[in-house]
């Protein structure tokens, strides 16, 4: 807001950057501009100050479709005072002398004939259209208020641009929201349940692909373990033909080596017989020419000296034996 001081007759007007202050005397433009400083007399003075900033003007319009439905559009509008001057004599930015309290200001009256303007593009548009496509014209609905905005001349003669323009929502009733949110809400439930019966599928198939690897695995595992029992029996059947072999080798040895011992024991005993037989013979050929009483003596003598050594509890010498011991040794 501008400030504005008084010195008895004349005042002081002091504006401000975002505000245009058009100063009107006698009905004539005397200042107008953003900013500026100047006397005037209250008297015989008119101030008005439009603001140049953006304004933003959030509208809900309401219209029914041609099949009858009712149906809320949320609009956001920017605007701002274009051409000051104009919108200072078209509107009431008045500041001296002093609005009434319940008198409506500038911005108020130009936002009601900005949310009349958007009611009635609105409605002409809405009701040419059914349900269906209205709840999905969004584009279109703004090309509508753009072009009406564009072209309305009451908003030029009134000094308003439109700056920037935003349809938010097209909504119907709940209940009818509610019945169209079907038809999509079940399209996406569908979705998930193919999502999830695929990522089950997915899953069950995963399953009897790692099944069929084990299965797998386990067939390979029971082929080489087959393969380790065949070539862990040929070993044996080698190792035990290897080991009957070198014991039937052992055994051929131990049986030459007791054939040649017993050979060469059978060689010796004949040798010691035939010596013990020549010995034999020798003696016997030695005694051929003794008589009968000088054997029996000598007989005693290698019997006594055979006793030798040895305890005798009874010793029987018959008489005959003891005349021909005593004969041969009378002779």
């Amino acid at each position: 807001m501008a400030i504005i001081k008084n010195y008895l007759a004349v005042s002081h007007f002091q504006g401000t950057p975002t505000a245009y202050a058009v100063h009107l005397r006698q009905g004539e433009v005397v200042h107008e501009g953003v900013g500026r400083a100047f006397w005037f007399r209250p008297a015989t003075s008119a101030l008005s100050e439009v603001p140049v900033t953006d304004q933003e003007l959030p509208l809900m319009v309401h219209a029914a479709t041609c099949d009858h439905q009712v149906v809320s559009v949320q609009i956001g509008l920017t605007y701002r005072f274009a051409d000051p001057t104009v919108a200072a004599g078209r509107l009431d930015f008045g500041i001296v002398p002093p609005r009434t309290p319940d008198a409506p200001d500038g911005r108020t009256q130009a936002a009601a004939v900005l949310a009349g303007l958007a009611q009635s593009l609105v409605v002409a548009d809405v009701r040419e259209r059914p349900l269906d496509a209205v709840v999905v014209g969004l584009e279109r609905l703004k090309d509508v208020l753009a072009g009406g905005f564009a072209a309305d001349v009451r908003l030029r003669e009134t000094g308003v641009a439109l700056v920037d323009l935003h349809v938010l929502a097209i909504r119907p009733s709940a209940d009818i929201e509610k019945a169209l949110q079907t038809p999509l809400r079940e399209r996406l439930q569908s979705e998930a349940d193919a999502a999830t019966y695929e990522r089950r599928a997915l899953a069950v198939e995963r399953e009897r692909t790692i099944s069929e690897n084990e299965l797998a695995s386990k067939i390979e595992l029971a082929v080489r373990t087959e393969r380790l029992v065949a070539q862990e029996g040929a070993n044996a059947r080698r190792r035990a033909e290897e080991e009957a072999a070198a014991a039937l080798i052992a055994a051929q040895a131990e049986a030459e080596r007791r054939r040649l011992e017993a050979e060469s024991e059978a060689a010796a005993i004949r040798l010691k017989g035939a010596a013990e037989g020549e010995r034999t013979a020798a003696q016997m050929a030695a005694y051929a020419g003794i008589d009968e009483g000088k054997l029996s003596s000598l007989a005693l003598r290698d019997l006594a000296q055979g006793l030798r050594g040895l305890h005798l509890e009874h010793l029987t010498i018959t008489p005959d034996l003891l005349t021909q011991a005593l004969a041969g040794l009378r002779r």
